[in-house]
């Protein structure tokens, strides 16, 4: 029997809320400055760069790119942080998945709407490749989005019935 491995790598895209944190973050840090300098000379530079040290490692974590590892029907999900730090977000067997079908595919909503959770794990915007399955997850029924690779994809076909998988058509 040979082996299956596949990995993907997807950025996330700043949404509206990540530019306005953004923003938000910056204009606080100058203020900060601004404020510490002149109401505390002696330790408004050491309290100056405390904040910008902490701007920094917030502004870092507004970064992200989630990682598909698929090896031998088990889908490992994680995220990169600043190209940086990693942190598993998701562990699954796509055995396991009731259902996996384009996110824009209305024949399976009702399916779908019954999830008590909802992952988001694509690059936060709709294409031909942004997937959603329906999986058993931590005690929850939870909906997963994701954006695998035809490679992927096929793969997870492989595994999943014609009856649970629904490719874009």
């Amino acid at each position: 029997m040979q082996d299956i491995f596949n990995e993907h790598m997807v950025k996330k895209a700043p949404t509206p809320r990540d530019k306005m944190l953004k923003i938000l973050i910056i204009v606080g840090v100058v203020l900060i400055f601004f404020i510490a300098n002149m109401a505390i000379p002696m330790f408004g530079m050491f309290i100056s760069v405390a904040v910008g040290f902490g701007a920094y490692i917030i502004l870092g974590r507004l970064k992200k790119e989630f990682e598909y590892s698929f090896t031998n029907g088990e889908l490992d999900i994680d995220v990169i942080y600043n190209k940086s730090s990693r942190k598993r977000l998701f562990n699954g067997n796509v055995k396991d998945f009731e259902i996996m079908a384009h996110v824009e595919d209305k024949s399976h909503e009702n399916t779908f709407s019954t999830a008590n959770e909802r992952l988001d794990f694509s690059t936060g915007t709709v294409s031909d490749k942004s997937y959603v399955f329906l999986t058993n997850y931590k005690g929850k029924r939870t909906a997963v989005v994701i954006e695998p690779n035809d490679e992927m994809l096929a793969s997870i076909s492989k595994i999943l019935t014609r009856r649970r998988f629904h490719p874009k058509k």
